[in-house]
């Protein structure tokens, strides 16, 4: 499978592009995506300014899009949430446009999302039928996917995983979590009764590979675990694996008063479930948290 990757020099690209035979990948710096990944093709694209290159698409059978700009990385100003919005709306509008102009269009274009798309909801359970929430993140959410479904009257197949928390060696949200934790510092976030979405990276890149090959799958897939647990569970689980105390929560105010607007996404409640996942047939190499902090840490919990 020849397979084109934007977003390939991220922490889920990066695993992503592992997994895959031949590759494309295009990257506003190309020089810099050449000395990532020596064995790929690659392309320069800035996709706030043009159309994806025809060029890249060459024998392309399977686009995986996960280009966008950080929503952890920053403080929430105006300009950041421009930012955020632009790079994941235009950004895909601007792919489509140029799979739309190629002669050799891809089978498949599986272009991430995020469980951001449900907003904060407490215990309900969350499934890929369930309604978008009414928040910033929601609302960006459902133009990425909108932006994306474009592609289906292009004759391309288009899924959408909604990704979670991913953990993993290397990167991502346990990196951040690590060293407090290990001080003996971490705690709850919060009350600690807002549900966690977590998800191994290895089955986020999992799914993305099953999404690709699963003719099932269009349209909202869940990128989470099956398992998901409450931050309070989480907080626990992890200080076990590190064998450290974990008695440090931090307060809601503290939150918000250190990182701005972005501590609502900590402190909100999403209990998504992977539905889709699960009836199409993938199979959790990490289906407990247990289990994945276990492999993550290189140490039984």
């Amino acid at each position: 499978m020849r397979a084109l990757v934007t977003g390939a020099t991220g922490f889920i690209g990066r695993a992503l592009v592992a997994r895959l035979g031949e590759v494309v990948v295009v990257s506003r710096d190309a020089a810099r995506a050449k000395q990532a990944f020596p064995q790929a093709e690659t392309f320069a694209w800035d996709p706030m300014r043009e159309p994806l290159p025809a060029a890249a698409l060459r024998d392309v059978e399977v686009v995986f899009h996960l280009a966008g700009d950080s929503v952890a990385e920053g403080r929430w100003t105006a300009e950041k949430k421009r930012r955020i919005r632009e790079s994941r709306t235009l950004g895909t509008a601007n792919l489509v446009r140029g799979i739309e102009a190629s002669t050799a269009r891809p089978r498949v274009l599986v272009s991430a999302s995020a469980v951001g798309y449900y907003g904060s909801r407490g215990d309900e359970v969350l499934e890929e039928t369930s309604s978008p929430g009414h928040d910033f993140l929601a609302d960006v959410c459902v133009e990425w996917e909108q932006s994306a479904a474009a592609g289906e009257k292009l004759g391309v197949r288009v899924a959408n995983p909604r990704t979670g928390i991913v953990l993993g060696r290397g990167g991502g949200a346990l990196s951040k979590m690590l060293l407090p934790f290990k001080l003996g510092a971490g705690g709850r976030l919060g009350s600690g009764r807002q549900w966690m979405p977590w998800i191994h990276l290895a089955d986020l890149v999992g799914i993305f590979l099953h999404a690709a090959t699963s003719d099932q799958v269009r349209g909202a897939i869940n990128g989470v675990a099956p398992n998901p647990v409450t931050n309070i569970e989480f907080t626990k689980t992890l200080a076990r694996a590190l064998h450290r105390p974990a008695i440090m929560p931090a307060p809601e105010f503290a939150l918000k008063l250190a990182i701005g607007e972005f501590a609502e996404v900590l402190l909100g409640s999403q209990r998504v479930v992977p539905r889709v996942a699960e009836q199409t047939g993938y199979r959790f190499q990490f289906p407990t948290l247990e289990g994945a902090l276990g492999e993550i840490l290189g140490a039984a919990t």
